[in-house]
């Protein structure tokens, strides 16, 4: 004989040994599983369930959505890389950037970012084939919860139907038992109860309580059978059938967002390590036949300026002229016995101011001079503003000191500031011509530099560009139409440049050969200059103000603003502003013509002279 033993969990014979040798060991209780199948195996258990379903549902549909935006920021990421990899390496071999090295190896990082481009495409695509997977994944998990939704709570609620069917089955008996407990049990004496086919004696009324009772009993009885056996198939059947169906597509969805989730993950610990090989590949161990894969700082590394430099300068070997021949100093033979000044003083006394004059440009055309002329601007270095011209309250320079030229054409330049050598003739097209004017190296610089330097330097305060442009324009501009709005040739444009930053001096535009003929690249020649200036034509410093003065109601009381700011302006600016203005009331005289009248040349020189990023908003555009 044995017994168990629930101490030890163990059966044990009858004397307390145990049947199998020792005690079993205990099996494991878990308190949080017990109660899981407790909540499911209840009437709570599907609604539970079909609600914890359809969070995950929800979570896997949220994850799709950040996949799909992810994909999207990635591809356009990628193709937007791309797209400046093609754009960048089609610029870098454009003659006019830097070439050798830099270009070699500038290419190559461009290349690095095309790979890395590539990887990032790749990523999109598999973020976005993911997020397919679960919306797909959710669609169906989505069918499955209403199913079994239907399924389910359609059986709990015929057993609930039942059951109250049941309730009320057993409250008409109950109330019929004692109806007829009290006739059975009540008053004996004789009496009459009416009812509807007339009155009835007790015993008749006691006699259809007791058949009404029998028939509600069969009834109660045959709904408890009813309800016991609906019961009994849910609690069976049904209800596991759908907890485990519910349960099965809630692992099932619940699986499948994790295994994207670390699909995610891999996707990019993959692609920050293609990002990273790519710009730091591994070095390979081979024979040394293969060459190795350079990293982005190798690239980099590479590029060697000084020998970039070198290779430059030494394309232009063949463009080199002969060595001239030394300069010396030889007397004429005649003169050998005579008592003369100095070589130098007796050149300089042998050269006539008169000679090789500058013309003078009015409304009508080119006039020749009847005088020489003795004065400009920009002769020697600044000396202050009485070489420029006393500056009275009114905001005009007196006009003892003006330079030559005036109202009727703009300030003229000796001819010796064009050239130390023998004055040319008049007409002939200097060493700027169309063939070599692009290839002249900048010896002289003129734009991008700063009207100060331009005046320390050249000895004028009108620069010779300023000057030469201005002179093209009153001879060859004034009645074409568009002048300083048109564009001119822009290959033009840069030749002319490329003249004057060899040297300025030797650049004149009274032959229109030496602008091929192309006066409105000369315009737009001149509207560079004033847009390259480091610092405005009408400077940074007095930007402000200019606004301010701008902005007054009162014709005269603005006026004498602008004439008080003009007046501050340094030299070079004021010279070369009053120039212009001078030229530019030429240019709108002639606006039935040219059809460029004053609103039409503000509009063109307003940002120019103001300088375009001067300004703190677009709103100051009609002010300037």
């Amino acid at each position: 004989e044995s017994y168990f033993d629930p101490a030890t969990n163990g059966e044990r014979a009858a004397d307390g040994a145990d049947v199998y040798g020792g005690p079993l060991p205990p099996a494991p209780v878990d308190e949080t599983s017990r109660v899981v199948d407790d909540v499911l195996l209840s009437d709570i258990g599907v609604n539970t369930l079909l609600n914890r379903l359809k969070q995950s549902i929800a979570s896997a549909r949220d994850f799709a959505t950040f996949l799909k935006k992810r994909s999207v920021l990635e591809e356009e990421h990628a193709q937007g890389l791309k797209k400046l990899c093609r754009t960048t390496h089609e610029s870098v071999r454009r003659p006019d950037n830097r070439q050798g090295s830099f270009a070699q190896n500038y290419d190559d990082i461009t290349r690095i970012h095309e790979r890395m481009a590539d990887n990032g495409v790749q990523f999109a695509l598999s973020l976005h084939q993911m997020h397919e997977d679960l919306q797909d994944l959710a669609t169906n998990m989505e069918r499955g919860r209403k199913h079994w939704k239907q399924t389910g709570l359609s059986a709990e609620k015929r057993v609930q139907d039942s059951e109250s069917s049941m309730e009320k089955a057993k409250a008409k008996y109950d109330s019929l038992a004692e109806d007829y407990d009290r006739a059975r049990t009540g008053d004996k004496q004789s009496g009459r109860v009416f009812g509807l086919k007339g009155p009835k004696s007790a015993a008749q009324h006691e006699e259809d309580l007791h058949r009404k009772v029998q028939s509600a009993d069969s009834d109660y009885a045959s709904r408890v059978q009813t309800a016991q056996s609906q019961r009994q198939e849910l609690l069976s059947t049904l209800r596991p059938q759908a907890v485990k169906a519910i349960q099965d597509y809630i692992t099932e969805c619940d699986s499948g967002l994790t295994l994207q989730l670390q699909k995610f993950a891999t996707f990019n610990e993959k692609l920050l390590l293609s990002n990273g090989l790519c710009v730091s590949p591994l070095k390979a161990q081979t024979d040394g036949q293969a060459p190795q894969p350079r990293s982005l700082r190798d690239v980099v590394y590479q590029i060697d300026n000084e020998r970039d430099f070198k290779t430059y300068v030494t394309g232009f070997s063949s463009k080199v002229g002969p060595k001239p021949a030394e300069i010396k100093y030889e007397r004429h033979p005649t003169l050998v016995t005579s008592q003369q000044t100095p070589p130098s003083m007796h050149r300089q006394s042998q050269q006539p101011l008169s000679q090789h004059p500058a013309p003078s440009f009015g409304m009508h055309g080119p006039q020749q001079p009847t005088q020489p002329y003795t004065q400009s601007y920009g002769q020697g270095p600044p000396q202050g503003s009485q070489q420029l011209g006393e500056r009275d309250l009114s905001g005009s320079p007196q006009q003892q000191h003006l330079p030559p030229g005036g109202a009727g054409g703009p300030p003229q330049l000796p001819p010796h500031q064009f050239s130390s050598a023998p004055p040319p003739q008049p007409m002939q097209p200097s060493h700027n011509n169309a063939a070599h004017s692009a290839d002249l190296p900048p010896l002289n610089p003129v734009f991008g530099v700063s009207l100060d330097e331009l005046f320390i330097r050249d000895g004028s305060a009108v620069p010779l560009v300023v000057y030469q442009c201005l002179q093209a324009v009153d001879l060859f501009g004034l009645e074409v139409e568009g002048i300083y709005r048109l564009s001119g040739t822009a290959s033009h444009v840069m030749r002319i440049k490329a003249m004057f930053d060899n040297d300025a001096s030797q650049v004149d535009f009274r032959n229109p050969e030496n602008f091929f003929h192309d006066v409105n690249s000369v315009a737009g020649l001149l509207k560079q200059f004033f847009r390259d200036l480091p610092d405005p034509l009408l400077t940074a410093e007095h930007y402000a103000e200019f606004i301010d003065a701008a902005r007054v109601d009162d014709d005269i009381e603005r006026r004498d603003r602008l004439h008080a700011i003009i007046n501050s302006l340094p030299d070079p600016n004021y010279a070369t502003l009053r120039a212009l203005t001078l030229h530019l009331n030429r240019v709108q005289e002639h606006s039935l013509v040219n059809r460029m009248n004053a609103a039409n040349l503000a509009i063109c020189f307003g940002p120019t002279l103001m300088g375009s990023n001067t300004g703190p908003n677009i709103a100051d555009a009609g002010w300037q």
